[in-house]
């Protein structure tokens, strides 16, 4: 059975209406909602961006994790009433595997000024693991985890709020990696690592690293409204951003791929792997994975379902990776990959 309506998650009260004037040349969007099984996230997450749809998000309350409403946001000038209703009916054959229903398809028109008052009325802060507090940027943090290390973020209209399993599944490896280091008492446990985020999204992950004490973290996304999100996020939160200052960069972002990360590091490969994105990617990109991470070095990949775990497990073997499944929250699971023994 899938989910039912959250009043918590229904639409902005301040949504534009369809017939609401829009600010002149600024860009409008469609705003598409929808309650969604945890069945289908992963087929809906695969199926999105091969009907050119590349600006999604999961999100939910923080007290109501099973309860996610999925969003994706579509230029109006694209998305014109016929295509939509052909967008329901690509979509709807997703559920027959699981015996659902796919939930109506809720759209709503967007000025592209409108993100921030979205997301200001459904995001709350939220506590992550041990230490880590996830921040809106205009929240204070609340008393009772004013001890957590906070990390600010604006999604604009580039999406990661932390919200998603595959997201914190990484978040919480961090963490577990932190404390194996130097403790997570420390003020920075894992100091002088070099760290590679490949798919950065809005961010959220580089920022873990660095607020965790990480030197240096190299990012890209194939999103330029990722890397615009990643940027502003690093400022946000008092990182130095690689923008050709005389500064040393703790963060440097680009437009790109597997080898665009390769020339942020330069020449340098990283002492951790950040890959939170679906398992047919990870798979297509893992022959790059040698060249980014250095031996000895740790990768977590997450954004794979756990039953899709073994069969990446068998390729990054035959390429000389031992990655191991090492943690799962819901059908979701999070691979710790490492060169095998005896591999350079």
């Amino acid at each position: 059975m899938g989910p039912t309506p959250d009043p918590a998650l229904t639409p902005s009260a301040g949504s534009q209406g369809l017939g609401s004037a829009q600010v002149a040349g600024a860009p409008a969007w469609w705003r598409l909602e929808m309650l969604c099984a945890p069945e289908l996230e992963e087929s809906l997450l695969w199926k999105l961006p091969t009907l050119g749809i590349s600006r999604v998000a999961l999100t939910h309350r923080p007290d109501r994790p099973q309860r996610r409403l999925l969003l994706a946001w579509l230029p109006e000038s694209d998305w014109p009433a016929p295509e939509r209703a052909e967008l329901a009916q690509a979509l709807a054959p997703l559920g027959a595997p699981f015996g659902l229903s796919l939930p109506p398809l809720e759209w709503h028109r967007q000025d592209d000024e409108d993100w921030n008052l979205f997301w200001k009325q459904h995001w709350q802060a939220d506590p992550i693991g041990q230490t880590l507090l996830i921040l809106p940027a205009w929240l204070e943090a609340p008393t009772d985890q004013a001890h957590r290390r906070p990390i600010r973020m604006d999604p604009a209209s580039a999406f990661g709020t932390g919200s998603h399993p595959s997201t914190r599944l990484c978040l919480e490896a961090l963490e577990d990696l932190a404390g194996q280091r130097g403790g997570l008492g420390a003020p920075a446990p894992l100091e002088g690592l070099q760290v590679a985020d490949l798919g950065c999204g809005s961010g959220i992950l580089a920022l873990a690293a660095l607020r965790l004490g990480a030197s240096h973290v190299a990012a890209v996304d194939t999103d330029i409204l990722a890397i615009r999100a990643t940027k502003a996020n690093g400022r946000l939160n008092d990182f130095t951003v690689g923008d050709g200052s005389p500064s040393p960069a703790q963060l440097s972002v680009a437009l790109g791929s597997a080898s665009t990360l390769a020339t942020l590091l330069e020449g340098r490969r990283a002492d951790l792997l950040l890959c939170n994105i679906l398992a047919p990617v990870i798979e297509a990109l893992s022959p790059c994975f040698a060249g980014l991470l250095a031996p000895g070095g740790v990768g977590f990949l997450s954004g794979l379902l756990v039953d899709q775990a073994p069969g990446l497990e068998k390729v990054l073997a035959a390429q000389g990776w031992r990655a191991q499944l090492v943690a799962r929250q819901e059908n979701w699971g999070l691979l710790r990959l490492e060169i095998r023994a005896g591999v350079a």
